[in-house]
């Protein structure tokens, strides 16, 4: 079994090259829920759904969010009738948002309305946030502080990004702790971490949990290429360069095997050098065989 620490779009393919691979009773994920926030009354949980949707076969995987073919009547609707929103929400997948914000008004905790909703689904692989506590953060432009998702949604890619602001690191949940303890590996996929893998490893017992399991990480970025101005501009806001080696550093000594890019120009010490580019499912699948091949090794 593998756990997956997810966020963003990037672990996505990953986790659907795994699926070649394992059986989704073998795939275990934990989302990011820094970038939860209400929405027009739902809760829009993006890590959360994205990874529920890919599991239901129903992700839009041209964009890596969403459901695809999808329609947006309500959100088209909203301006005409004094509404609106900071970024569109699909009709299904505002379904989605209702169902979950109906059952945590009903007094059930973010994990439990997640697995409601999975076995509504028929999911079986382990979808589960990383906390049931308050864990949203906030771009701070030194003007105002706006929700993480509204400004990664943003169309301008020129916002000023000052520092990410949340709350007390909040408590990882027994239900991660247990995904954790019953996994053969952990996978912290090519996400930006500063945005998307942080807040779990922040959660409050993450990192004494990962120092005891394999740890695999994937790094976001190649160095040949430029990386997206908003990943910069979130590294650069949490005191690193958006590189391999920060990368690396932010992690620290939690993990047992670092994977950057082949064509990657800066050097992480002892790293794994692999095809790490996304484009198509074969290097999904490439990637996901030479990950699993490293975790049988180490536990066998």
């Amino acid at each position: 079994m593998i756990t997956f620490l997810s966020g963003g779009s990037g672990t996505l393919p990953l986790i659907r090259g795994v699926r070649q691979i394992l059986y989704d009773s073998e795939i275990a994920v934990v989302a990011n829920t820094a970038e939860d926030l209400w929405i027009s009354g739902g809760h829009c949980a993006p890590d959360i759904d994205t990874a529920v949707f890919l599991f239901a076969g129903i992700l839009d995987t041209g964009r890596w969010w969403g459901i695809k073919g999808d329609t947006y009547a309500t959100h088209n609707y909203l301006p005409k009738v004094a509404g609106g929103e900071p970024f569109p929400v699909g009709d299904r997948a505002r379904a989605v948002q209702i169902a979950r914000a109906a059952l945590l008004r009903e007094g059930l905790t973010l994990t439990e309305a997640v697995e409601r909703q999975c076995r509504s689904l028929k999911i079986g692989a382990t979808a589960l946030p990383m906390t049931d506590g308050d864990a949203a953060l906030f771009v701070d432009t030194g003007t105002e502080r706006i929700p993480l998702l509204e400004y990664r949604m943003a169309a301008d890619p020129g916002t000023e990004v000052r520092e990410l602001v949340g709350p007390e690191p909040p408590a990882v949940t027994d239900r991660v702790r247990a995904a954790i303890e019953a996994s053969d590996a952990v996978v912290i996929g090519p996400a930006n971490p500063a945005a998307s893998i942080l807040p779990i490893l922040d959660c409050a017992g993450m990192r004494d949990l990962l120092r005891d399991a394999f740890v695999v990480a994937v790094s976001p970025f190649r160095g040949g290429a430029a990386p997206d101005p908003k990943d910069a501009a979130l590294m650069y806001a949490v005191g690193e360069p958006p590189t391999s080696p920060a990368v690396s550093r932010l992690y620290g000594d939690i993990v047992d095997v670092f994977v950057q890019d082949i064509h990657d120009p800066d050097d992480v010490p002892g790293s794994l050098r692999l095809e790490t580019r996304l484009m198509h499912e074969r290097q999904a699948e490439s990637l996901a065989w030479d990950i699993t091949a490293v975790i049988r090794h180490a536990i066998s």
